[in-house]
C-alpha cells in the first residue's frame, strides 16, 4: 500500500483468506469483509497502517451495513419528504432550522456562554444536544468507531456492522482544489469540510477524539467520494464489514482496552449506559 493502491489481502498469503477479503474497489471506495472481530487489529496493522501507508484516516462506526453516510439533517429531510426538493430550497430550510435553534438556545447555555460566531460552531453545539444537523460524527480512533458500531443491540436483523475510514488528507486536498467556499449553504461549493470545533461545551468530543464532516446538503459522504474520485482505486473511503454475531466479543475486548461509555461519555448519561451494558455483558 505504499503507492496508495489497494492490494487484495487474499493474494498476499494463504492465511489471510480466512481472516479478511477485499470485496470491491472503485471510485475511491474500498470494501473489506472480516471473518471475525478478532482479526480487526491484525487487519489494521497489515492493511491500514502498513509501513509506507500514506493515508490518514478518521473513523466512524455504523450498526447497519445498508445505511449510507448521511447526516441527521438529511435524514430529517428524507423523513419529511423534502429531500428531493431543489438544493436552494433545502439550503433555505437548513438556515431557518439553524436560526430556530439559535433563538431557542437563548438563556439555556449558562450564565456566561462562549460566543459562537461560525455556523459550524453552532451546528457542532446542536449536534451534541440532539439537533438534526448537516454534520457527521467521526473519531480519530478506529477502536472507538468499532465501539459505536457495536454498542447498540438492534431490534432489527443485521448481518454486518461497519467501520468506515475516511482519508482526511485527501478530503482536505480536494477542498483546496475546489477552492475555499463560505461556511454556509447558500452558494456553498461542493466540498466536504472537516469541522474540529474549539468550544468547551462538548466534553464528549475530547474524550472520543472526535470531529465532524460537513458534506454538501443532501449528499451522503459515500456518494460525494464516488463523485469526486470517480474511476480511482485509491482508498479514500475504507469500509470494513464485521460480523454482527461478534458483538459481545467485540465489546468485551474493547472494555478491556477501557473503550466503553464510561470513558467515551464523561457524564451521567455515559455512566448510566455503561452500567446498563455491563449488566448485559455480565449476565
Amino acid at each position: 500500500m505504499g503507492d496508495g493502491r489497494v492490494s487484495n489481502p487474499t493474494t498476499t498469503s494463504e492465511v489471510t483468506t480466512t481472516r479478511w477479503a477485499q470485496l470491491s474497489a472503485s471510485d475511491g471506495a474500498v470494501t473489506y469483509r472480516l471473518g471475525s472481530w478478532s482479526f480487526f487489529f491484525d487487519f489494521l496493522e497489515a492493511v491500514i497502517f502498513a509501513p509506507g501507508a500514506k493515508h490518514r484516516y478518521i473513523w466512524r462506526g455504523q450498526r447497519r451495513s445498508d445505511w449510507s453516510l448521511s447526516s441527521s439533517l438529511d435524514r430529517l429531510f428524507q423523513k419529511t419528504g423534502v429531500i428531493a426538493h431543489a438544493t436552494t430550497e433545502l439550503e433555505g430550510l437548513s438556515k431557518r432550522h439553524l436560526r430556530t435553534f439559535q433563538y431557542a438556545s437563548r438563556g439555556r447555555r449558562g450564565l456566561n456562554p462562549v460566543q459562537l460566531r461560525a455556523d459550524n460552531e453552532w451546528w457542532a453545539l446542536g449536534q451534541h444536544f440532539g439537533l438534526a444537523t448537516p454534520l457527521l460524527d467521526w473519531t480519530r480512533s478506529p477502536f472507538a468507531a468499532a465501539y459505536f458500531a457495536f454498542e447498540e443491540n438492534p431490534s432489527d436483523n443485521t448481518e454486518w456492522r461497519v467501520v468506515y475510514g475516511l482519508d482526511e488528507n485527501a478530503v482536505a486536498q480536494r477542498y483546496a482544489e475546489l477552492q475555499e467556499g463560505p461556511s454556509f449553504e447558500q452558494g456553498r461549493l461542493p466540498v466536504v469540510e472537516l469541522v474540529d470545533p474549539m468550544s468547551d461545551e462538548n466534553v464528549r468530543l475530547v474524550s472520543q477524539g472526535g470531529l465532524f464532516t460537513r458534506a454538501p446538503i443532501g449528499t451522503p459522504i459515500d456518494r460525494w467520494v464516488a463523485g469526486q474520485f470517480e474511476g480511482s482505486i485509491t482508498p479514500i473511503l475504507v469500509r470494513i464489514e464485521i460480523p454482527d454475531s461478534d458483538r459481545e466479543l467485540c465489546l468485551r475486548t474493547l472494555d478491556r482496552m477501557n473503550i466503553n461509555h464510561l470513558s467515551l461519555f464523561p457524564d451521567l448519561a455515559g455512566a448510566s449506559r455503561f452500567s446498563n451494558l455491563r449488566m448485559e455483558l455480565d449476565r
